[in-house]
């Protein structure tokens, strides 16, 4: 099996009035067929959706005034991260780690200055398993193609240095490859092997998709699955199994 990941490129920044499927539609590169995946970049989404927040417009509060001064930090960015957050899980160096709303652990509650004008910030989608089933299924209207898609971010990750980027948002794809119970090479079976394909499929997608390259998604074709109703709350580990909480 030979895995192709194809750019898709777009000239123009994404508007909320953009019909986004129409957009990467446009591209030439831009062919499905049955059983590809769509990967696309949380930066789009957000905007497409106006999940855009003008931080002059923010006013913050003494918790937040607090925690910029001891952190070094704006605090008004503060107060958007407080906002979209469930918890602080740790700040140290400038760095605020924190559970979102969503349920993900990232810095800054995935809320991102790069890539849009000055005193702009983009939020995460506020359901980013359903706007990838809106992409899929207005993909499938338009050309009649079973697809899946995956809406990315970029992570950082505990004990290694660089960041990977991971789902956020998934259809038509199960989130973790399951091998339990079934023989390696040698016969033995496994027990307790499950691979975070959509993470993965993520992190090869960014490989073409850069942070400066106008390339807010690709196409990833020749990779097996099943077609499946995916979640993507199936890949944040419970409270119960997580060591380090």
């Amino acid at each position: 099996m030979t895995i192709q990941v194809i750019p898709i490129h777009v000239k123009n920044d994404v508007q909320p009035a953009d019909s986004l499927v129409e957009l990467l539609l446009s591209s030439s590169k831009a062919t499905f067929e049955d059983g590809d995946v769509l990967v696309i970049s949380q930066k789009v989404i957000s905007k497409h959706e106006g999940q855009v927040v003008n931080l002059q417009s923010v006013i913050p509060s003494e918790l937040s005034v607090g925690i910029a001064s001891a952190y070094d930090k704006d605090p008004k960015l503060v107060e958007v991260i407080l906002s979209e957050s469930e918890r602080i899980v740790r700040m140290e160096n400038g760095v605020i780690i924190v559970q979102t709303k969503h349920g993900f652990i990232c810095a800054n509650a995935g809320i991102d200055e790069s890539n849009v004008e000055d005193d702009y910030a983009t939020l995460l989608p506020k359901d980013s398993d359903n706007s990838a089933q809106q992409i899929r299924l207005k993909i499938l209207q338009q050309t009649g193609k079973k697809i899946a898609v995956i809406i990315s971010d970029t992570f950082g990750r505990p004990f290694r240095m660089g960041q990977t980027d991971h789902a956020i948002g998934i259809s038509g794809i199960d989130a973790i490859l399951h091998y339990e119970g079934t023989p390696d090479t040698f016969g033995k079976i496994l027990r307790v092997t499950a691979t975070a394909v959509v993470d993965e499929l993520c992190s090869a997608a960014e490989l073409v998709m850069g942070k400066t390259k106008k390339c807010p998604a690709a196409i990833i074709k020749n990779f097996e699955f099943k077609e499946r109703t995916g979640n993507i709350q199936n890949i944040i580990r419970s409270k119960e199994e997580d060591l380090f909480r």
